[in-house]
């Protein structure tokens, strides 16, 4: 496998993280909510330096590895170059056989996935951005990885990334057992486009 390449859409670029992104990926994770409250923020800004340091190296060394590009992309406005959120393709491990699509069995064993992430600043939210940057991973998983299908899970109240869910063309479906509690809501995109 090779790096993921940079991706364009009609008003995005996704490209890989650079150093110079740090001030406002800590920001946005503030904005979103995935910072830690119980740090300072210089504390946090440091644990933030670690994680970007450490997902500029993950480009290289999974390819080296030849693994999928697993790892988190900037979302960069192409307009006016400004880095408005991330997204990726990440490695999911649950008991996904919970979920009807994979069978729907109670204490069903934990399985891998791929699947996607994102994360669009709260001031660019609501203008299709999280789609567009979901929908250019969703081509090149399915034409460069030529995976058979990908995921994305989210909280049952989360109802924009349910949406962009909707907007792929995901199936969605809910967890019906209670656990574990992060697995509640997933959506599964089959690739139809090449034959299995």
């Amino acid at each position: 496998m090779n790096t993921m390449p940079d991706l364009e859409t009609e008003r995005l670029w996704i490209r890989p993280f650079l150093p110079q992104d740090l001030d406002t990926i800590h920001q946005l994770f503030k904005d979103i909510h995935w910072h830690n409250p119980e740090l300072s923020d210089t504390q946090n800004y440091i644990e933030r330096d670690k994680w970007l340091k450490w997902a500029m190296t993950n480009y290289v060394q999974l390819a080296q590895l030849h693994q999928p590009p697993y790892g988190d992309r900037a979302v960069v406005l192409k307009a006016s170059n400004l880095l408005i959120g991330m997204c990726g393709i990440v490695p999911y491990v649950s008991p996904f056989g919970q979920i009807p699509y994979f069978g729907g069995r109670d204490n069903a064993l934990y399985t891998a996935e791929v699947g996607l992430m994102w994360a669009i600043s709260p001031s660019y939210q609501g203008q299709g951005y999280a789609t567009e940057a979901a929908q250019a991973l969703v081509d090149y998983a399915f034409a460069g990885l030529r995976l058979s299908h990908i995921i994305a899970t989210t909280e049952h109240d989360n109802l924009a990334s349910q949406a962009v869910m909707h907007r792929l063309g995901m199936l969605v479906q809910k967890n019906p057992y209670p656990e574990p509690p992060w697995l509640q809501v997933v959506g599964i995109l089959e690739n139809k486009h090449i034959a299995h």
